[in-house]
């Protein structure tokens, strides 16, 4: 069965950090471009990270550049976001997913994506 799973949301502080990790089962990742979705309570789901199926091409949307780092570890089938300086609003939850290998991978809302993980929840609060 191919899926994506991901894990290491939980309740952090303003200012924190967290990571998370994105893993398939039932096909490689490397030939996959994967991309991180966010969606806040009550707002659409949008592409906040992604990377190419190298890894040497990234992308990040401008409420995340600089803080949000993308990598991935094809070794153990896994992609991970590394999130510092989190805000209220990164609260939301995360969806990974994958598709083609892209040149220059694709944010927006995720129609270029064909395999979801089932996301994980991010809690920005004091």
């Amino acid at each position: 069965q191919l899926q994506l799973v991901e894990s290491g949301g939980g309740l952090v502080k303003p200012g924190g950090s967290l990571r998370l990790s994105c893993a398939a089962s039932g096909f490689t990742l490397d030939y996959y471009a994967v991309a991180w979705f966010h969606q806040a309570p009550g707002k659409e789901r949008e592409g906040i990270s992604c990377i190419s199926a190298s890894g040497g091409s990234t992308n990040y949307a401008t409420p995340v550049e600089g803080r949000f780092t993308i990598s991935r570890d094809n070794a153990k089938n896994t992609v991970y976001l590394q999130m510092n300086s989190l805000k209220p609003e990164d609260t939301g939850i995360y969806y990974c997913a994958a598709g083609p290998p892209f040149r220059l991978c694709p944010l927006g809302t995720g129609t270029d994506y064909d395999k979801w993980g089932q996301g994980t929840q991010v809690t920005v609060s004091s």
